[in-house]
């Protein structure tokens, strides 16, 4: 997946308690002049107004863009003195400030429901092959050249450098992220993609390196509305989990115009509330990943086997003997290793670095285990041995084994959640995602000037997207909504040690294709979303159950398994004329006096007619225990004396709060913010640096809501 990463960093501060800043209010003049680009939203019918408004009362502020379809609202810079003042103009609903965008490269098609190269058929026998079916891809645009993608490429859009061109960054920053995507969805060649027919608009939003903003990125959607897509794919995402944030409803409201809007849901699982924006909005259909047919390698040492993820760019973990292993610490110095696997921490060096010094001094592989607890992905160049990966809790237990020897065994595995797939679900709306999981591991595609195998959930979003693709042409009459439940409704559950993964692991399951394409009963909203409870309370959520048969059928809906304090209330029997619609009320009355959990999930089965539909459902029972802290960033403002830090605070914070240490001594220094009563969303501030600042200083940064506190701990460096 591509990752967002927050990079503009704007802050001013309260007084401290050992150390004087100056206060908000006394900002200093170079940074209430400091110019920044930001993104306004506006009431529909006001946006003339508003742009008048700018005009004739803020000569200074530039209008860079004006966004009317995907989003109602202008990109503008000025000073941040001015800008903080469009809060007060009448029809403004918010101002964010542009974020930066970074492209993160972290058998699938016939697991997923057939062969490409015999192509899909619908319920009529009706070849399937997107044919007809407009795709967009907003990515790092994509090699239009390509023998794979030349021939379904029908244009499209440079928003990074405005311009008629998208194709993929060749020379400097080169890119491939866009062209693997392409690939995925309509590779159309030596590869065939789930939809090899389809027609292919690239937008290229993310330019050398992978990098951009959320300015191109708006543009693309803009352009894609307009240029009237049919499927339109994001393998973009952050890691702040916001459903407030202008990617995301751009996105919504592109579905709002009948586009079916496909996202990654990120890489930073496994951990529960990961999914980042846009993979939040609401409309859009969230992809996670999980692992097609794949030969997985396990160490086996001192009676323990340990599942290894090889590296990007590595080549596979071949070794199948028995080796002696050694420790090399963070691999900066790496001596008698021929002949053994090296063990290596992370940190210091990049992962290439470690791999050619152990390589040069003879090794036969690497091991490189997180400085972290649990396990991450990486990539490596220009290395001719393998590269594998331990979590750091499992790469301490190793080190406790030395002097042992170490095995390798092989196991066969399929439809196991990616540990790096993002978890869900999104706070404030308490929504379900990701929707549903795709392959995304170890996916084969096409990249400029050949083919490579990559993984993240920028690799499963776009299976969606292609079968999104399949499911247009096979029902150009039916709107994203329908596209989604069909998708979702046909979905095999994954399971993990006999139990399914959770709704908010796994969403409705793993796509299958076929079943998608020949589904004969649609059930939407495909997920049901009941909130936050309280004390006692009856909600429901209405469902359309319909019959895409010529038919009459019966559905009965079964009642979950009994729980204290939870009752429900369908309509168990329920009959439906052929080709007909009907919507009920499914309903849940709760009495949280009775419930120990907070999080109450699982999977609301109906069965009509030999179909089996299972919608996954989710509801909290009092606050959950959500991240208080997202997306911390540090980092040098724009003028000599001016440092910036922002961070998201999902649910608000009665208390807020960033202490400093001295690094060495754990001695107090000092507070460089406290605020009580801070409202949800991002926080930014900016402080005037000070001489008795210079230095690192450890920073615990605290968040208190409710009965809840939740801290995070970081370096910061005043230079």
């Amino acid at each position: 997946m591509i990752r967002i990463i927050l990079l503009i960093l704007c802050v001013c501060v309260s007084p401290a308690h050992a150390m004087t800043f100056p206060d908000h209010p006394k900002a200093p003049v170079q940074y209430e002049n400091e110019q920044e680009v930001v993104i306004i939203e506006v009431t529909p019918h006001r946006l003339r107004d508003v742009q008048a408004h700018i005009h004739n009362r803020y000569p200074n502020i530039t209008v860079r863009a004006v966004y009317q379809t995907a989003l109602h609202g202008l990109s503008v810079k000025g000073s941040r003195r001015e800008l903080r003042e469009l809060y007060q103009i009448p029809g403004v609903e918010r101002v964010t400030p542009v974020t930066t965008y970074k492209a993160h490269i972290n058998e699938s098609v016939t697991l997923i429901g057939g062969q490409a190269a015999h192509g899909y058929y619908d319920e009529k026998g009706n070849r399937l092959t997107g044919k007809g079916v407009r795709v967009g891809v907003i990515d790092t645009g994509i090699d239009y050249e390509h023998p794979d993608l030349r021939r379904n490429y029908r244009g499209g859009y440079d928003t990074f450098d405005d311009d008629a061109d998208p194709m993929e960054s060749k020379k400097v920053g080169p890119t491939l992220h866009g062209s693997h995507v392409a690939g995925i969805i309509a590779a159309n060649g030596k590869l065939r993609g789930v939809a090899p027919d389809a027609t292919i608009i690239a937008y290229r939003a993310l330019g050398p390196g992978g990098t951009g903003s959320s300015e191109t990125v708006l543009a693309a959607i803009e352009k894609a509305i307009e240029d009237k897509v049919d499927v339109l794919n994001l393998s973009l995402g952050n890691e702040v989990n916001g459903p407030d944030w202008p990617t995301s409803v751009a996105l919504d409201r592109a579905v709002e115009k009948g586009i079916v809007a496909v996202t990654a849901s990120g890489n930073s699982g496994p951990a529960i509330w990961t999914v980042g924006s846009p993979g939040t909005a609401s409309k859009a259909i969230a992809v996670g990943a999980s692992s097609p047919r794949l030969r997985i390698p396990y160490i086996d040492v001192g009676g323990r086997s340990l599942r290894l993820d090889v590296m990007e760019g590595s080549p596979e973990w071949n070794i199948s003997r028995s080796l002696p292993w050694m420790h090399a610490g963070l691999g900066k110095e790496i001596k008698n290793a021929a002949g053994k696997i090296v063990v290596l921490e992370r940190g210091a060096l990049t992962f290439s670095e470690k791999a050619k010094r152990a390589q040069e001094a003879g090794a036969e592989g690497v091991i490189i285990f997180n400085n972290m607890r649990d396990s991450f992905q990486g990539a490596v160049e220009g290395v001719n041995i393998p590269v594998a990966v331990l979590s750091g809790r499992d790469g301490k237990w190793l080190l406790s084994q030395q002097g042992t020897l170490m095995g390798t065994v092989f196991r066969e595995e399929q439809d196991v959640l990616a540990s790096f797939s993002s978890r869900g679900p999104v706070t404030q709306t308490w929504e379900i995602k990701p929707d549903l999981v795709a392959p995304g591991v170890s996916i084969h595609s096409t990249v400029p000037g050949g083919y490579l195998a990559l993984q993240g959930t920028s690799m499963a979003a776009p299976h969606v997207a292609g079968a999104a693709a399949l499911l247009r042409q096979a029902h150009p009459e039916w709107n994203p909504e329908q596209i989604k439940a069909a998708l979702m409704n046909t979905c095999k559950l994954l399971y993990q040690n006999g139990k399914p993964y959770t709704v908010y692991e796994q969403g409705a399951g793993r796509l299958q294709i076929e079943k998608a394409l020949r589904t004969k009963t649609l059930l939407y909203p495909a997920a049901l979303s009941f909130g936050l409870l309280t004390g006692q309370a009856r909600v429901k959520v209405d469902v359309t159950v319909e019959n895409r048969t010529d038919a009459p059928r019966t559905y009965i809906f079964q009642t979950p398994p009994a729980v204290t304090g939870i009752q429900w209330h369908l309509p168990h029997t329920l009959y439906v004329d052929a080709g007909g619609k009907r919507t009920v009320p499914i309903e849940a009355e709760v009495n949280t006096a009775f419930l120990r959990d907070t999080l109450h999930q699982g999977y609301l089965t109906v069965v009509g007619d030999g179909d089996m539909v299972q919608l996954p459902y989710l509801f909290f029972t009092g606050e959950p225990n959500y991240p208080r802290i997202m997306g911390f960033q540090f980092a040098q403002g724009d003028g000599a004396d001016i440092y910036k830090y922002e961070m998201y605070l999902p649910g608000g914070a009665d208390e807020l709060g960033i202490v400093l240490y001295d690094p060495a001594t754990f001695q107090y220094v000092g507070f460089l913010d406290y605020r009580q009563n801070v409202t949800n969303g991002r926080y930014e501030q900016t402080i005037s640096k000070k001489q008795f600042l210079k230095g690192t200083y450890k920073a615990l940064i605290f968040v208190k809501k409710g009965n809840r506190e939740d801290t995070f701990e970081t370096l910061l460096t005043f230079s």
